[in-house]
């Protein structure tokens, strides 16, 4: 890479490995704005895209085919340096660290006219359907989407795009509830060792975390846990409502199974909330009655919006990033780290650095 060139690290078709490209640093056009990255974060939902689907259950599955163009870069959690600015690009400054939100709608929908970008049916998702942080330089499409880290680490920060807004967002459901009953997180992932650290800087309850390795077990705990329960555990069930210590009214489900899925059902309580945010897959029965006669709610939660992100920075700017294990590599690793996260080797999150 020179100073007129970029590398990027690129899908060429579903099922492959990432290739390096090198091209020509792009230029910023109108209200574009060109970010030199500092730290792009490795998503569960990076190797979705690689696999070219997402698994519905019963044999179904939602495909990414026709909705991403080849060679395509990924990573939408992106943090970077201002680096040049369109002829109308306004109210941001070349050299300020920034976090990209990477949610960006068609503007147009009656989603994007209230805020909800993250749920355009038409979206312009950086990392996902255009070229997102495997990269040296990103092109933002209007600086809205750049909020100012201030002092913040853009290295540490750079989950915090998609594993910390997606994770603050689903907390945020819960409510008032919170306020008077602990948590119960599936999951000490990437996403689960963040809303784990999160809770303190909401200034929650410690949580209750539900996860069947041993190794993310003991993360969750240095990470703010009261407790962490394998699942597998024959009393698991029992562990779980004792360490609550009142009934189970709040379980945020970060796996996505239908494992999971069937344990938060069997043990949400009458007026309890079950949010879920995994994607691993699967799919679940649930008795129509149960939902009326426990008068419980369940709900899904998809990563959050623009205005959630702005008030997530504004909340670590002041209180500091959550301490969650981080994995730095290097650029040219991205394709390995990619395969050490399906393999389940990766304990809270791995952040590329070109």
């Amino acid at each position: 890479m020179t100073d007129q060139t970029t590398r990027s690290f690129q899908m060429t078709g579903f099922d492959k490995p990432l290739v390096e490209n090198v091209n020509p640093v792009p230029k910023a056009t109108g209200t574009q704005v060109l970010v030199r990255v500092k730290g792009a974060g490795i998503c569960h939902s990076d190797l979705h895209i690689q696999d070219g689907y997402y698994d519905l259950g019963s044999g179904e599955k939602m495909s990414f085919e026709g909705r991403i163009q080849f060679p395509f870069t990924p990573g939408h959690e992106t943090t970077g340096a201002v680096a040049a600015l369109g002829p109308e690009a306004e109210g941001i400054e070349v050299g300020i660290n920034v976090v990209i939100c990477s949610w960006v709608g068609c503007g147009e929908c009656a989603h994007c006219k209230q805020g909800d970008e993250h749920l355009c049916s038409a979206p312009q998702f950086i990392g996902v359907n255009k070229p997102g942080g495997y990269s040296d330089y990103v092109v933002v499409p209007h600086p809205r989407y750049l909020i100012d880290l201030g002092n913040l680490d853009p290295i540490k920060a750079a989950p915090m795009s998609c594993s910390g807004l997606t994770t603050y967002s689903a907390i945020r459901k819960f409510g008032k509830i919170l306020n008077n009953v602990p948590l119960v997180i599936f999951g000490a992932g990437g996403l689960g060792l963040m809303a784990t650290g999160l809770m303190a800087k909401l200034d929650l309850a410690p949580p209750v975390v539900v996860e069947i390795d041993a190794a993310k077990r003991e993360a969750a705990l240095k990470a703010g846990a009261a407790v962490a329960i394998d699942p597998n555990a024959g009393d698991a069930m029992q562990k779980i409502r004792d360490a609550v210590g009142q009934p189970v009214l709040a379980i945020l489900d970060l796996v996505g199974s239908s494992d999971t899925a069937k344990l938060g059902l069997a043990l949400i309580e009458k007026g309890g909330r079950m949010v879920i945010v995994g994607l691993l897959g699967g799919d679940i029965r649930i008795p129509v009655p149960s939902l009326p006669l426990k008068s419980i709610t369940l709900q899904g939660s998809y990563i959050g919006s623009p205005a959630e992100l702005r008030e997530l920075v504004g909340l670590l700017r002041e209180k500091g990033l959550p301490d969650t294990p981080l994995d730095r590599r290097p650029l040219d690793q991205a394709d390995a780290a990619l395969s050490d996260l399906r393999a389940g080797k990766v304990v809270g999150r791995v952040v590329l650095i070109p």
